[in-house]
């Protein structure tokens, strides 16, 4: 099951550095990210929502194969990838893939002008690693689908306090706490 981390930080671009954290971590094989994304608010209150996968582009790639590949049968692959492209595209668009944006906005509008939050959909992570990346930035914990110990650790990690012990991260099941021997 996917973990949802939800961060918000008092500065516009802060979050896109964390995002990029995570996605070397992510090259790392720390963190197997299921979606990710960032929200900014500027100055006049404007939500703004940077999507960390450009679902229209890939639904415009596979629809142009496809639709080319459709259009080889009938002798017409030009049509038959333009036809592809325009319905792929439109289809990725429309397609709500990971993360919610509903639900990113609603969280972003109670973000202070001039700061951004991080949204992270994890299927699989190293607890003491990913925390303790995230702690060299701080921020605070909006949302998280954590257990209740888990995020107040998560806040205390943030907050620079002692960071949980490896492995030892409540509400992370065993397979990704890493080898551990079973209680006698």
């Amino acid at each position: 099951m996917s973990e949802l981390i939800s961060v918000a930080y008092p500065d516009a671009y802060k979050a896109a550095d964390v995002l990029n954290a995570m996605r070397k971590l992510q090259s790392e094989y720390l963190i197997d990210l299921e979606d990710a994304a960032y929200v900014t608010k500027d100055s006049e209150g404007k939500i703004r929502l940077h999507q960390s996968v450009n679902i229209p582009a890939i639904g415009a790639v596979s629809g142009t194969f496809w639709g080319a590949l459709i259009g080889m049968i009938f002798l017409n692959p030009l049509l038959g990838a333009a036809i592809g492209a325009g319905s792929g595209a439109l289809t990725g668009a429309i397609a709500d893939y990971g993360i919610n944006d509903d639900f990113m906005k609603g969280l972003a509008a109670e973000l202070r002008p001039n700061s951004s939050a991080l949204f992270i959909l994890a299927r699989r992570y190293t607890p003491d690693k990913v925390i303790q990346e995230l702690s060299h930035f701080g921020g605070t914990v909006l949302r998280t689908s954590l257990t209740q110990e888990a995020e107040e650790q998560l806040q205390q990690a943030l907050n620079g306090e002692a960071l949980p012990h490896a492995g030892a991260f409540p509400g992370t099941p065993v397979a990704q706490r890493g080898a551990q021997s079973a209680p006698p």
